[in-house]
């Protein structure tokens, strides 16, 4: 079953050092094996951002959070409260509304 992860950082830097930042490591995510798709969000007032991921299965996603990428996340001196949940999906209800998710 396809799983959704979403993290969500607090980041220290100014908004153009941080797409920066995640400019350089957008192909590394992209490459994460059973990765279907990642979309980058931003709230710059409050100095806020992180990822809604879609994986293709829960191993895909343990793979992630015990791999070298998510450790990178975690200990980056720009960032702060990193928080990642992993969430199952509704398929009746998200094709509704054509959530992007078959």
């Amino acid at each position: 079953m396809k799983k959704i992860v979403q993290i969500n950082l607090k980041y220290k830097v100014t908004r153009p050092e941080l797409e920066k930042a995640f400019l350089e490591i957008a192909q590394p995510v992209a490459d994460l094996k059973g990765l279907l798709w990642k979309i980058w969000i931003i709230n710059e007032a409050e100095k806020s951002a992180g990822g809604i991921y879609l994986f293709k299965d829960n191993a895909s996603v343990q793979a992630f959070h015990e791999g070298e990428l998510a450790a990178a996340i975690m200990k980056h001196p720009a960032l702060s409260d990193v928080e990642a949940k992993v969430f199952d999906i509704l398929p009746k209800h998200t094709k509704i509304t054509r959530g992007p998710v078959d």
